[in-house]
């Protein structure tokens, strides 16, 4: 799982979320943004509304938490999102030491974005892409 300071950079460089069952997230407040919650059917479902995206919570799951706009929320993306999001820009996931190292073409050249987890390297590359895309 990604770091929630990468998740949040994602987002910041314009990764938007449509959530779907098996997505996970924090809500993005401190003091509260150590649980993660993952959506499901069971616990955590998504409503729309023309308002927007909320995310409620069935039965007792968490007692105080009935719901949550989704715009409070921060996506955490699981590492196949990630790479599925890196599209042809991906080329290669590997390891170098203790480290996972994804290579990826980002503006036109071949670079490598190395983490102590294969997430957080996809979740590097990504941010990188993005960034370049927007420049």
């Amino acid at each position: 799982m990604i770091t929630v300071a990468l998740a949040a950079a994602l987002r910041d460089a314009g990764l938007r979320w449509h959530p779907t069952t098996g997505d996970r997230f924090v809500i993005d407040k401190p003091g509260v943004d150590d649980d993660v919650y993952t959506v499901s059917e069971m616990t955590v479902e998504r409503h729309d509304y023309p308002s927007g995206t909320v995310l409620g919570f069935n039965g007792t799951t968490e007692w105080a938490l009935d719901s949550v706009d989704a715009a409070e929320s921060l996506w955490l993306p699981r590492e196949d999102q990630l790479r599925d999001l890196l599209g042809p820009a991906f080329v290669s996931l590997t390891r170098s030491g203790s480290d996972f190292v994804v290579t990826a073409v980002v503006g036109g050249t071949s670079q490598e974005f190395g983490a102590p987890g294969a997430a957080d390297a996809y979740g590097g590359a990504l941010h990188a892409y993005i960034r370049s895309a927007l420049d």
